[in-house]
């Protein structure tokens, strides 16, 4: 969830690369943040409440060292309010130790305790704070490394931290469960610490993964990888990274959400450009399981029932969706021949990794479908099957979801043994969502959002692979509107929804040209006859539609051209109620904690 970045390094400007290395990560939290440095004799801690997107300040050059050490926090609060007590980083009690933490310590209450009993005061809410107090404990008989070390056994939970102490010029980053990425320059004189790797791709492309309980100790020496379990130094080897730093900016447009709404004109393009012996593999271990479990959380959650779908409609094939916060209750139906299909944009969310954890431990046949290909989540996996959307900063998933709806019905066709005639006709789809994602269209869609921007709640309805996505535009207008939405298959209606409709209540329809249609137009009538004001997405105007977004007709791959549209609502929404659309209060990109 929390955004962390740190520099060890020559450059005396280290604050201010932390500051900016801050702001690139501020989708991950932005209730508070602060940036810690290391002066000849001391540590120099400033944080604020707030957004750091909203921070204009510099530090200037720091006092002449052979290394310059920051580390900094943008917080996305859970344990403790959002004061400035409680934003990051953390110092010990004797003020030698400084911490920055993602995650969550889930033991920290009985630890507190025991740290209160031996005279420990603490000066903030949070839980990460008693790691701090237990290195400095630990400082007594030992050197900051293995104090270091002896606090990580003791906690229990998913964290990354970065540790730096006032008596020795090194900085400490482990792992456990939250995403922590070593960058390195090529001469092996610079190193970048962070939670995702645009924070520092300005600066090198060149990268090494920390792994579940490993640290590295960073000093004039370089880096030490170091496996906390069994202490032995590991060897690792640098990945260089494809990615170019202009497609995690936002280059002309205002906000990254309606800049990777844009981008789905290509993104689509690149997430069906998959291998055919891959599809094609994945296809077989779909036909050859014994029972195929697809897991999501969020909006992936969604695109997972959608393909739940998409399977039984194309491939006559049926296949189990679950959220993956509540997968761990199906594992009793695990075995060495089952498969899971985790589907993710950043390859880290908690939930998720936690499912696929129980499904190793029972054996069963991993296969991701990420777009970050190096995630956690992609390397716990047999299969990989990347969705190639590139960068994702708003919070609000949009490319990443229709790339991720694409490639699943590209799986359903394959296992139905019609690839070709998959891939012929997503990417037909892709052409007319080129057509149709224009400033016509997008100003066409802003006017209905200023018709409907004061009201307090609005419902969605879809029908067969068209409810789950229902399901999803709700999340979409939720995130960024604050709107009150809810997403209801649309026979589903008349068994109790219905009673929430009076007059003026906006009611989406979504509604594609298939043996769905009638049933749909009727259930939009019978919101009509109730006084709901009925926006119709659907390749054809039709009577009972009050306002009408044309979609063009493609068929199977409905789900995936009208959300777009939706996506456009949301944020043209967002505006009009002047709420930012790339950060929705209380949530954060990428979801780290259970």
């Amino acid at each position: 969830m929390c955004g962390i970045f740190g520099y060890f390094g020559p450059k005396k400007n280290a604050t201010d690369m932390v500051v900016e290395g801050l702001k690139k990560l501020e989708y991950r939290g932005y209730d508070s943040w602060g940036i810690a440095y290391k002066t000849s004799n001391d540590i120099i801690i400033h944080k604020q409440v707030g957004k750091i997107g909203e921070a204009q300040i510099t530090f200037g050059e720091l006092e002449d060292a052979e290394e310059q050490i920051a580390i900094g926090h943008s917080r996305w609060a859970t344990h403790g309010g959002v004061t400035q007590e409680n934003a990051h980083p953390h110092f010990s009690e004797d003020k030698d130790v400084v911490l920055a933490h993602n995650g969550i310590f889930e033991n920290y209450v009985e630890l507190k305790e025991e740290l209160l009993k031996k005279g420990h005061t603490f000066t903030s809410e949070t839980d990460s704070e008693v790691l701090v107090h237990l290195i400095e404990d630990e400082m007594k008989t030992s050197n900051f490394l293995e104090a270091t070390k002896k606090a990580l056994s003791y906690v229990e939970g998913r964290y990354a931290t970065l540790i730096i102490c006032k008596s020795e010029n090194m900085i400490i980053a482990s792992r456990r469960g939250s995403p922590l990425i070593i960058g390195t320059t090529k001469d092996n004189k610079e190193f970048f610490i962070a939670s995702d790797i645009p924070a520092f791709l300005k600066y090198t492309n060149q990268v090494n993964y920390l792994d579940d309980n490993e640290l590295v100790a960073i000093d004039n020496t370089g880096a030490r990888f170091i496996n906390l379990i069994s202490g032995e130094e590991i060897k690792k080897r640098n990945v260089e990274i494809q990615w170019v730093e202009e497609s995690a900016e936002k280059g002309d447009f205002k906000y990254f959400m309606l800049k990777e709404i844009m981008e789905q004109k290509e993104t689509l393009y690149r997430a069906l450009n998959q291998e055919k012996d891959l599809i094609e593999k994945v296809a077989d271990a779909i036909k050859n399981a014994f029972g195929t479990y697809i897991i999501g959380c969020g909006t992936a959650g969604k695109v997972c029932m959608a393909a739940e779908y998409m399977f039984s409609t194309i491939a006559k094939k049926h296949v189990n969706t679950a959220f993956g916060s509540e997968f761990p209750n199906y594992h009793h139906f695990l075995t060495d021949r089952s498969l899971v299909i985790a589907v993710s944009q950043s390859g880290e969310t908690a939930d998720t990794l936690e499912a696929l954890e129980i499904a190793k431990s029972k054996g069963a046949k991993i296969i991701s479908i990420v777009n970050v290909e190096t995630s956690t989540m992609a390397r716990m996996s047999d299969i990989v099957l990347p969705i190639k959307a590139g960068p994702e900063k708003a919070v609000a998933s949009t490319k990443a979801t229709t790339s991720q709806l694409a490639i699943l019905m590209l799986l359903a066709y394959a296992v139905a043994d019609k690839l070709a005639d998959g891939k012929s006709l997503l990417i037909d789809a892709t052409a007319q969502i080129n057509d149709m994602i224009n400033p016509r269209y997008e100003e066409h869609i802003r006017k209905i959002a200023e018709v409907i921007k004061d009201t307090e709640s609005m419902y969605i309805i879809g029908r067969a692979s068209n409810y789950p996505i229902a399901l999803e535009c709700a999340i979409k207008l939720q995130e960024v509107s604050y709107i009150h939405a809810e997403g209801f298959a649309g026979g589903e209606l008349k068994h109790g929804p219905i009673a929430l409709i009076s007059k003026g209540t906006p009611c989406i329809a979504l509604i594609a040209n298939d043996d769905t249609k009638k049933s749909m137009l009727s259930n939009a009538k019978e919101v009509q006859a109730r006084g709901g004001l009925i926006i119709g997405i659907a390749p054809e105007r039709d009577p009972v539609f009050d306002y009408w977004i044309r979609v063009p007709d493609v068929g199977n791959a409905s789900p995936i051209v009208n959300i777009i549209p939706v996506q456009i609502l949301a944020y043209h929404l967002a505006l009009l109620r002047s709420n930012n659309p790339d950060m929705p209060r209380n949530l954060a990109k990428s979801v780290t904690v259970k």
